[in-house]
This record gives C-alpha cells, structure tokens and sequence, in this order.
C-alpha cells in the first residue's frame, strides 16, 4: 500500500467499487468526502456506467447518506450527448442503451432511428435489454447498408455486484457487434478515453497535477489519469486486486494504493482527525 504524503486541490471519483458497491458506501467514503468539502476542496464523481443520468446518481448518493448535487456528477450519458452534438450535431443515430441515454439524446435534439437505411452512428452502451432484434439492426446499418459507424459510452467489461459478481456492460454490446459485422468501434466517451477527463477539467478549472483520480479499474481511470499526468489512487475494493498489481507493468502503475478509500488522506493528517479504520 503507498498512500499520498499531501493534500491535493481536486479529487475525481469513480462510483461503482470506490464510494459505493450495491446500495452501500464503502469504508471510510462518507466521512473522506464529507471532511474533503469541509476543506474546501473541489469533488467530483465520474462514472462511465450509463444507465443513469446525473440526477439520478446524485439522488442515489444523497439517499446513501452522501447529499450531492447533479453538477457534481458526470458520466457517459453526459459524454455521448456533449460528444455527438460537438462532433455530429445532424447524425442519426441508433443508441443500444437504456432510457437515460435516449432521454438525454432526444432532449438534446438529436434524432434516433432504428432504421437501418438512414442510420449514421450505432451507439453501443450498457443495455440489460440487448436483444437479437438489435444486434440485427445495428448489422444492417454497419455491414449491409455500409454508411453507419459504431461508438460507444465505455469500454467497461463488467460491472461490478456485491458478493463478488458482476454483470456485462457495454463491451459486450461492443464485442457483439464487432463480431458480427467485422468493424471496429471508432469512438470510446467514457474513460480512459480523454473525451471524458476533458469534461470534468473544463468543471474544475484546475490543472491535471493538482488533482487526484481515484478509482477501482486500471485500464479505465487509472489509464486514463496516467495519459493526462494526473496523479491516480487504485482502491482495493473494486475490480483490482492486490495480485492484478503484481502482474501488471510499472508504467501502468498508480501513484497511491489504497486499501480503504479514505486513506486518500495522508496518515498524519487521518491522525489528527481522529480517523480508525473500522
């Protein structure tokens, strides 16, 4: 385990597998974030799962016991829509996704279609409903009709469940398609990709080396922070195990290594505070 020495100015969560796992906080997540807000230090939570909007993370936070406002909170429906509307403002697309993602679009403006014949972009995401039907309107855009591009929300495998488990997230989507029609997804908006740190820098007005990624995956915000010169902090309470690090390369290292979330504070000051871990 190696911890930070200091305090930095900006601290970027992930969720899933670092403040909460379930419908519980993690160890040590509300009184971090309580005492970091205390300090007068910038927080935000990035997430790349998109089967919720802001608000409805921010409404899961507060219900845990952590009051959170919307802005504090980004994630790839945030990404996608932000994404096309810079990029392909007049697309049709085809979004593979659950609700808040086609509400965030439509109420965007962007147009969706599932007909094959005028879609520009298929959008694979995190879909508990992907069915054959889907995966063959997506085929038809891509392979027959060769004018549609694939994109994702995030490249996550899983996502992580309490007890050990976990479910397919939208690589899986990915993979279906890729697999089918041979094309390769052209875009990722969540992390590592730099589509999402570029959102939450232009929100904290800080630069990369005063602020600190913390998450559980490190190929997703681990790599990212690492491709940004961002110090990063992997916590064990997630995906990455102790024994994923000795396997792993020093140059896909993070900083810090944590075994509780709340030993982002360095031990000094944890002291000082009062602070035992539980």
């Amino acid at each position: 385990m190696k911890t930070p020495e200091k305090l930095y100015e900006g601290y970027l969560f992930d969720l899933d597998g670092t403040i909460y796992l379930g419908d519980e906080l993690l160890p040590g997540a509300k009184r971090l974030v309580l005492k970091l807000r205390e300090l007068e230090k910038r927080v935000i939570f990035l997430t790349n799962n998109p089967t919720r909007n802001p608000g409805m993370y921010a409404e899961k936070l507060t219900r845990l016991g952590l009051k959170t406002p919307p802005e504090e909170v980004v994630n790839t429906v945030v990404t996608m829509t932000g994404w096309l509307l810079q990029n392909h403002p007049e697309a049709v697309v085809f979004p593979i996704s659950e609700e808040p993602l086609k509400n965030s679009l439509r109420e965007a403006g962007i147009k969706m279609s599932e007909d094959p014949e005028e879609i520009d972009i298929v959008i694979a995401s995190y879909d508990r409903g992907f069915d054959y039907r889907k995966l063959q309107i997506a085929f038809d855009a891509i392979w027959f009709h060769k004018r549609a591009k694939l994109v994702t929300t995030n490249p996550d495998r899983y996502c992580p469940l309490p007890g050990g488990r976990g479910e397919p997230d939208a690589a899986a989507i990915v993979g279906a398609i890729e697999g089918c029609t041979g094309t390769k997804c052209e875009v990722n908006v969540g992390k590592p990709d730099p589509i999402m740190l570029e959102t939450v820098m232009g929100l904290l007005d800080l630069d990369a080396k005063d602020c600190v990624m913390t998450g559980d995956r490190l190929y997703t915000e681990i790599r990212m922070a690492l491709d940004a010169g961002m110090p990063s902090a992997v916590v064990l309470t997630g995906e990455t195990t102790a024994e994923d690090l000795d396997e792993e390369s020093e140059e896909n290292l993070p900083a810090y290594v944590l075994g509780r979330i709340d030993h982002l504070v360095p031990a000094d000051l944890r002291r000082e505070f009062g602070w035992e871990d539980a």
